[in-house]
This record gives C-alpha cells, sequence and structure tokens, in this order.
C-alpha cells in the first residue's frame, strides 16, 4: 500500500490486484497486464504473443466474438488490449457498477478462449493486412530498422507483428501452449482505478482468477545493445532519419537523468533541436528526442523527416547539437525546463484512471512494489547539469544505430555518414 486511496493484495496462486480509488469519477479503468511479451517468444514463435492478444477477442467457451463486443458496449464500456515487448494488456473502461462485468469478460477471454480455425484463419489475414501497412510507413520502417540494429538477432530486436511467414504458420495449438506457459498468476497484475471498492475486486477475482495456475514469472535473454546503420531502398515523399543510442533501463538512476536529457534536448518546442532545426534553419517540420527503456535495456533517439536535399544538412546539425551537449552542461533554466514538463506530465497522467491503472500495472511487474509520486518526483529533481552532460557523453561515446529510409539507394551513405559521425 502507497496511501490510503491505494491498495495491494495477492493471491495464493501469485495474481497481484492493485487498486486506486478516484471517488470523483464515476467509471473504473482496469485491465489485465501480463509479463509476456515479444520479447519472451523464441525465434520459431516470432509474432505469437501479439496474434494471441488479437485472438482473445475472438470468442470463448462461453461467448462468441460478436457477443463480448456486445456486452460490453451494451454498457457502454470499451474493451481493447496492446502488445509491448515485455508485456500484454488487456483493458476495459466501463462505470463503477459495471465492474463486475468487466471482469467476468477478462477472465473468460484470458482463461477459455476458443481458437476457432475460421477465426483464427480470419485474424490471420488482419494481421497481414497489418504488417502490409507497416511497409506504407517510412517511420515505422525506420523504427523497425533502428530497433533491428541496436538489438540485431534478439527477440527485443524483432517487430512484434511478427512476419507474414512466422504468423502464417501458427496453429491454435501453437497458441494453447504459449497462453499456458506465460499467462500465469506469478506473471500477471490485475490493475484498477477509479470510483471502486478494493474488497469487491478482491473478492471478485478471487472467484474469477482463483483456479488460474501459479507458474512462476519467466525469465528471458538478456539484451545485448550492437548498433550500426542500416538503410531502406524505398522511396517515399520525404527522408526519414532515426538514431539510436545505447540507454539506460527503467531500474537504473541514469533513466531519469536520461528523461531530463531528453525534454532539453528534443523534448518540444524550446528545446535544442527543435530550435536549431526547425526554428533557425528550417530543415524540418518536426524533430524530438524520447527515451525508450525496458527492464535490463534502453534507447535514446531521435526522429526527424526532412527533404531529401537537406538530409545531409540535417544529419550535421543533429550532431553538432549531440557534440555540444556532451562538451559542456546544460543551463540552469534548461535543466528546470525539462524537469517542470517531466513533473507536469507524469502528475497531469495521474489524474486519468486509465493512466494510474497503467502506471501500477508496470511499477509491479517492474520493481515489485508500487512507486509513489513523492518517490518519482524526488528523482526527477535530483537529477543535475553534470549528470545531464555525463549522459550526453556516454551517448556519443558509443555506437549510434541509424536507419534512413526514403532516399532510395543513397539511403545507406547517408545513414553510414550519420553512424560515423555520431561515433
Amino acid at each position: 500500500m502507497s496511501d490510503s486511496l491505494t491498495n495491494i493484495s495477492t493471491l495464493n496462486n501469485g495474481l497481484r490486484i492493485a487498486t486506486h480509488h478516484m471517488p470523483h469519477v464515476e467509471t473504473v479503468s482496469l485491465g489485465i497486464w501480463v509479463h509476456a511479451g515479444a520479447r519472451h517468444e523464441t525465434a520459431s514463435q516470432h509474432g505469437i504473443s501479439h496474434l494471441l492478444e488479437h485472438m482473445a477477442f475472438k470468442g470463448t467457451n462461453r461467448r462468441t466474438a460478436m457477443g463480448i463486443a456486445e456486452e460490453i458496449e451494451a454498457v457502454g464500456g470499451e474493451l481493447n488490449a496492446a502488445t509491448s515487448l515485455e508485456t500484454t494488456a488487456y483493458y476495459a473502461r466501463i462505470l463503477k457498477d459495471d465492474v463486475p462485468l468487466a471482469l467476468d469478460i477478462l477472465a473468460d477471454i484470458l482463461q477459455a478462449p476458443l481458437y476457432a480455425q475460421d477465426e483464427l484463419e480470419r485474424e490471420r489475414e488482419v494481421i497481414l493486412q497489418e504488417i502490409a501497412g507497416t511497409r506504407d510507413s517510412p517511420e515505422e520502417i525506420a523504427y523497425e530498422l533502428v530497433q533491428e540494429a541496436a538489438f540485431p538477432s534478439q527477440s527485443i530486436g524483432r517487430p512484434i507483428l511478427g512476419t507474414a511467414e512466422s504468423v502464417k504458420s501458427f496453429t491454435a495449438d501453437d497458441l494453447r501452449s504459449f497462453l499456458k506457459q506465460h499467462y500465469t498468476g506469478g506473471r500477471m497484475v490485475l490493475s484498477a482505478a477509479g470510483n471502486l471498492s478494493h474488497d469487491a475486486i478482491v473478492r471478485q477475482s478471487q472467484a474469477l482468477f482463483g483456479s488460474l495456475s501459479a507458474g512462476a514469472d519467466g525469465g528471458y535473454e538478456p539484451a545485448r545493445y550492437v548498433g550500426g546503420p542500416r538503410m531502406s531502398d524505398k522511396v517515399f515523399e520525404q527522408s526519414h532519419l532515426v538514431m539510436g543510442f545505447s540507454g539506460p533501463s527503467y531500474r537504473t538512476t541514469d533513466y531519469y537523468t536520461g528523461q531530463v536529457f531528453s525534454g532539453l534536448f528534443g523534448g518540444g518546442m524550446s528545446s535544442r533541436l527543435f530550435q536549431e532545426v526547425r526554428e533557425k534553419r528550417g530543415l524540418c517540420y518536426a524533430i524530438y528526442s524520447s527515451m525508450w527503456a525496458l527492464a535490463d535495456a534502453g534507447l535514446f533517439g531521435i526522429h526527424a523527416a526532412t527533404g531529401h536535399d537537406a538530409l545531409g544538412e540535417l544529419i550535421g546539425v543533429v550532431n553538432e547539437e549531440f557534440a555540444k551537449a556532451a562538451a559542456s552542461r546544460p543551463s540552469e533554466a534548461e535543466v528546470a525546463r525539462s524537469k517542470a514538463q517531466i513533473k507536469a506530465g507524469l502528475l497531469m497522467g495521474l489524474e486519468s484512471s486509465g493512466a494510474r491503472a497503467e502506471q501500477m500495472a508496470r511499477q509491479l511487474l517492474l520493481f515489485g512494489r508500487l512507486v509513489d509520486t513523492p518517490e518519482l518526483v524526488e528523482r526527477i529533481e535530483a537529477v543535475d547539469a553534470e549528470a545531464v552532460r555525463s549522459f550526453a557523453e556516454k551517448l556519443v561515446a558509443g555506437m549510434a544505430s541509424v536507419a534512413v529510409v526514403g532516399t532510395g539507394e543513397s539511403s545507406g551513405a547517408y545513414a553510414a555518414q550519420a553512424a560515423q559521425k555520431a561515433a
């Protein structure tokens, strides 16, 4: 328990239940977060987590696919899911009186899915179209290439969607096997926020999930950052540049330093990259940086799109700004402004029941405990200007992962140029 409104209970099978009471709202956001995602797949299972998520809504022993949709929408609720590298989430938002229904549907789709052959074939086609759609997006291509460059021949370096070949290969038995192995009580968190009763949710969860296999939380292959240039020879209207650098994991204090650096370097209209690249030179419409982290690794990334003729200059300016950031401390005003943006985003997000439920689930899966807001703010405030400079220096000292997409056959030369200058 982290405060009087937040409670945590654990069932005998290891399923953790976290709730936060928000008496001023009339709704509840709740879901099941499973510590099983794309990085828990073997090479032959590439894409199965995402397919499993899709198939959860395609019928159970008690409900048809249409029945699932009609039942939740009949009470004005919403039901959705998402697959990431480390987790798969199934969540709902409903009126406060409909919590039992939402819990019953979630328990049903996670414990008694049918995986009927006709539904499997239809959903397979849906995902194949989803994969095909990414081939038309230069941003998607660029991010996939950077991910593969950063973590080659590893599960976290592969696209979450899988490939057309892998998706076509999965059978209903493959799905059942993955579900049985990974969807166990010890790897799951039920998280809810809104106008709710913790004790009532625990009672309902015991009845609905109490027979779930206990199981232990599973491991995964440790991340190995490599880096290097990648390119696509497809031609698009604009050239997209994505640069990635080995960064800290969620579990390190450097993660918060990285957040502060990202904010002042490319996090908003006042950031260095936006001011230098967009405002002063007019080289692109938008440019931004971001921190992407996992339990044991992370990436600091930059993304920009520009005209083909301006790409070389854009690369030069970005690397010049990196060199400046590594060589000298940022001003106190820059650091303070970035911290303010991070804290505001954190606090504003907690006003959303959905964001709060997700935060609690992720914290329990990552740290085994809840990290309260004052502690998070303290970690952000502890970052100083020298830590930010040192963070930038570490980034540029390593091998960059670079992807250039859109310029056709010359993309490879631009990617090599960016990787060489960044190193």
